[in-house]
């Protein structure tokens, strides 16, 4: 496995080769790929049957995975494929691109490209691309305006699949960015589109796709580029690519093209940057309808009318309402994370929260009590997160503030947890809450979960290393070792506290009635 060094899209990239002096091949090499993604997704068992050599390796591929690295298969063959292989890789490609646990892709890269990109090494392909495309009549218009030559136009989605340099980004040499991966929110509709039933409505879905060249020549049907550029359109262009043999079967499902005649390189990069300078989408703002969202909205100003909760990027509150009774759909995402699902090490990602475990984080009844508790623990965290440090909590830890304090909460439902022996449920955050105001121990509750999150970092720091591996605060935050380590924390800081006078007291009073637990949101 390798990794590409100096790519844009983050992607880890294996290839088989075959070399056969046959003139076909069959799908064995296919089942093959398939067989090392399905190895992939078992990283455990893999560890037990895999080649010494390998061994070593397969941590920095657990972290690249983390870091949502993107796997790319490529079969390099010389010779042609069987119907029966061309059979499996379409429907290879389906199954990778659909797989929400590890989505990847699959190219089968054939003589033809073989060839280009021999010629490219012997600098005999030409530095730029020129194209020519067979527009269907009646699909495309044609005109001036400012000067400049375009031409819009309805192209069949199979179409795409020929446009060269789309493989190796050359086709995107002036675009701002490359491809950002197959796992974006944005590429996923569009893998979701191909395979739906609805896929002839892919023209009316999509924006379009913007291409620039030096000179364009429109003759009956045929229209000629001159050292073709796509400024704004890489994402599309490479997730159609990765979905290749069922876009090849798509009839009737089209795409929009703007082809413009820019010789002038400074106005051609300004279109380049402008195409592409807009304010992202991000998955919050798809979910800020969300008829649960709105029905959690809804719930909590029906029972704190001087309260707000705010769903949308940008959204004012108004003067009058109570600061300490302000929701962030956003905040209560990374709450509800870190205390119902046990998984702070998530928290970090906005992504993830709206857009993977979305339906099991909001797809439910949640009481405006357990909003407002969780809110307010909260709260009594952020006050010892500042420069002056309370909490004596570890310099690393402090600079890991936007991350590590969702920790600091996971290690308070620990407290409550650990005191009332419930080892494997979580207790609501209303009663735990409601029992650490009414006994007095809101502060001291706050002060022992940093202490257990500060002891959790100092042994993993402590920790014997590996030989020439240093250790990463910031990945240590970010895994599930962390969250075992703040739990025997926990652990032993309540064994210590029974041993200390008036400590059994403060200990019997985390201790919550077992009807105020419940298991954990799956999010893993």
């Amino acid at each position: 496995m390798r990794r590409r060094l100096g790519c844009p899209d983050a992607c880890i990239g294996v290839r088989r080769r075959r070399f056969t002096g046959k003139n076909k091949v069959d799908a064995e090499p296919l089942r093959e790929v398939l067989s090392s993604w399905v190895q992939l997704k078992n990283p455990v068992r893999l560890q037990d049957t895999c080649n010494e050599k390998l061994k070593p390796k397969l941590l920095d591929i657990k972290n690249a995975l983390d870091d949502e690295y993107e796997i790319d298969f490529e079969l390099i063959t010389t010779a042609e494929l069987t119907d029966t292989a061309k059979e499996e890789v379409k429907t290879f490609q389906e199954q990778l691109a659909k797989d929400e646990e590890l989505p990847a892709s699959l190219h089968v890269i054939g003589n033809e490209e073989l060839h280009q990109k021999y010629e490219e090494a012997l600098d005999k392909g030409s530095s730029h691309i020129d194209y020519q495309i067979d527009m269907e009549s009646g699909k495309y218009i044609s005109f001036n305006i400012s000067g400049t030559k375009t031409v819009i136009a309805a192209l069949q989605l199979k179409d795409c699949l020929a446009f060269p340099g789309i493989k190796d980004g050359s086709l995107f040499r002036k675009n701002v960015k490359q491809s950002l991966g197959l796992n974006n929110k944005v590429n996923k509709g569009i893998k979701s589109t191909i395979y739906s039933d609805r896929h002839n409505d892919f023209f009316f879905y999509h924006n379009g796709i913007t291409a620039i060249c030096d000179k364009m020549e429109l003759v009956d049907n045929n229209l000629k580029l001159k050292a073709l550029n796509v400024v704004n359109g890489c994402q599309s262009l490479t997730t159609i690519l990765a979905c290749s043999e069922k876009v090849k079967e798509l009839d009737d499902t089209y795409i929009m093209f703007r082809f413009y005649e820019i010789p002038q390189r400074d106005r051609a990069d300004r279109i380049s940057i402008l195409t592409n300078f807009q304010t992202a989408i991000k998955p919050r703002d798809l979910r800020s309808n969300d008829k649960s969202i709105l029905k959690m909205k809804r719930s909590f100003l029906q029972m704190y009318p001087q309260g707000y909760f705010i769903t949308k990027r940008g959204e004012n509150v108004p003067a009058d309402r109570d600061r300490n009774l302000v929701l962030d759909m956003v905040q209560m995402g990374k709450y509800l994370i870190s205390w119902h699902s046990q998984r702070p090490n998530i928290a970090y990602s906005e992504t993830k929260i709206f857009d993977k475990y979305f339906d099991q984080l909001f797809k439910r009844d949640y009481h405006p009590e357990d909003m407002h508790a969780l809110n307010f623990w909260m709260g009594e965290v952020t006050k010892g997160w500042t420069p002056e440090n309370p909490f004596g909590l570890n310099e690393s830890l402090l600079a890991m503030k936007s991350y590590a304090q969702y920790h600091h909460l996971y290690a308070i439902s620990q407290c409550f947890s650990a005191a009332s022996h419930q080892k494997d449920r979580v207790p609501k955050p209303s009663a735990t809450y409601r029992r650490a105001k009414k006994m007095n121990i809101i502060d001291r509750v706050v002060d022992i979960a940093a202490i257990c999150l500060n002891f959790a970092f100092q042994t993993a720091v402590n920790e014997q290393q590996p030989p020439n591996r240093v250790f990463s605060p910031q990945n240590w935050i970010k895994t599930k070792s962390c969250l075992s380590g703040i739990n025997a924390a926990v652990a032993m800081q309540l064994m210590m506290l029974i041993k200390m006078p008036g400590g059994k007291e403060l200990a019997e009073s985390l201790i919550i009635p077992n009807e105020d637990f419940e298991y954990r949101w799956a999010a893993d």
